[in-house]
């Protein structure tokens, strides 16, 4: 099954690939053969070219920088820049155009977007997300970090977890709870808080592939304007699950893509070792194949419901339970397939490190599929647990009975 696209749709897809012709390096080979410190390097250099060029905001409105393109073309322009492993923004802009500059040009005041969206697109914001703390990961509401009017500011005090490539930012957009007196889901305000300040202090984590792309933040008396919070004060729930929306949508068709790619270089590793002999890995690989292909019938449903202007629902459930398992399965049988040689790391081990599915470019080593084995792991954790994907599942689409809640957690002593 593939969807039909027009004319105009098919010279658009023309004109993005010529626009990658033109500007991608010469023997481009992908993202996923650089190195950590190249990916950073060419991100800034590539981040530029998408601005001079129209493409770095492409859904944006013309009056807030946008080209203001389609929805069906900023389908095209991800599922082209994949094609080529060439990202379609810079190093954090999936938090700072993609997360809170949607939900600013959608939610936020005037005088909040015209301050806040030339610096996102100039670079001189860089966003990173405050959401998760340790007792409020999967359970987010249950957040304890605090904010309290301090006359024309607000001061935070607390802990966010897991925060994605914090080192690199110098503005988070914060879940932080206002009113402790109320049910949970009530009382947390979204608040655009600067880090470059006294009590703002970001410590790296390391994962098990040696890398720090998880950060702790710690906030300690730590100020933020009063006029920084997005939406009214104590409805930032709302706020943060309009944010949440921005994360799905122009992407629906691409996971397929990444997904496809990681597993024709798997085929190709069981050739080259003679694994393909073995009828249990034949079995092992026909199985990733149907879910894969059960990916792209998923992106395709998603597609048209984007295009017939329908909201990401509780559907958008089924795919995330459905890659992040099929991705613990597929770097299993890697590492199967590689046997004793997935003890010892062959390349440069900052290679195949990436979230999701490894990039195009990713060479067949031992040392990329041990790395993105051990990123598979967060896969099943990450943008909402699997056992929380199943619980919406069930409650949300099946209409099962909905599981037990206790209100009670650091944000209030006694249950509610």
């Amino acid at each position: 099954m593939q969807p039909t696209y027009s004319a105009d749709t098919r010279e658009y897809r023309a004109k993005v690939s010529a626009f990658l012709d033109e500007n991608l390096p010469e023997n481009w080979r992908g993202i996923g053969a650089l190195t950590d410190v190249e990916k950073l390097e060419f991100s800034k250099g590539w981040r530029q070219v998408l601005s001079d060029n129209g493409y770095l905001a492409p859904s944006w409105p013309v009056e807030y920088g946008g080209p203001g393109l389609t929805a069906l073309e900023n389908i095209i322009i991800n599922e082209e820049f994949y094609k080529r492993g060439v990202p379609t923004m810079g190093t954090n802009d999936g938090f700072s155009i993609t997360m809170v500059g949607n939900t600013i040009i959608h939610r936020g005041t005037e005088e909040q977007r015209k301050y806040h969206l030339p610096r996102i697109l100039d670079g001189s914001e860089v966003w990173c997300q405050g959401y998760s703390e340790p007792n409020a990961g999967s359970d987010l509401a249950n957040l304890g970090c605090k904010a309290e009017l301090d006359g024309d500011e607000w001061i935070l005090n607390g802990q966010k977890i897991w925060t994605s490539a914090g080192q690199y930012a110098n503005w988070i957009f914060v879940l932080a709870r206002t009113a402790p007196e109320v049910a949970k889901h009530q009382g947390i305000s979204f608040m655009l808080v600067p880090m470059d300040q006294p009590g703002v202090e970001v410590r790296p984590i390391v994962n098990m592939a040696g890398h720090s792309h998880f950060n702790e933040v710690f906030f300690s008396d730590a100020r933020c304007p009063k006029e920084n919070v997005i939406g009214e004060v104590n409805q930032g729930w709302s706020v943060a699950n309009t944010l949440l929306g921005f994360e799905r949508g122009a992407r629906v068709t691409v996971v397929s893509l990444g997904f496809r790619d990681e597993l024709d270089r798997l085929v190709e590793l069981a050739k080259e070792r003679g694994a393909t002999s073995d009828p249990l890995i034949r079995q092992r690989l026909a199985k990733a194949h149907s879910k894969v292909e059960i990916m792209r019938y998923l992106g395709m449903q998603g597609l048209s419901s984007l295009l017939a202007g329908e909201a990401p629902g509780a559907g958008s459930s089924i795919g995330k339970l459905n890659w992040s398992s099929y991705h613990k399965e597929v770097t299993e049988l890697a590492l199967d397939i590689l046997g004793s040689d997935a003890m010892v790391h062959d390349s440069d081990p900052s290679q195949g490190s990436g979230l999701g599915s490894s990039s195009p470019g990713t060479p067949n080593t031992a040392t990329s599929w041990i790395n993105t084995a051990y990123m598979s792991r967060s896969g099943t954790i990450y943008a909402g647990s699997s056992e929380v994907q199943r619980n919406i599942i069930g409650e949300r689409i099946l209409g099962l009975p909905k599981e037990p809640r206790a209100d009670t957690g650091p944000w209030k002593d006694t249950p509610k």
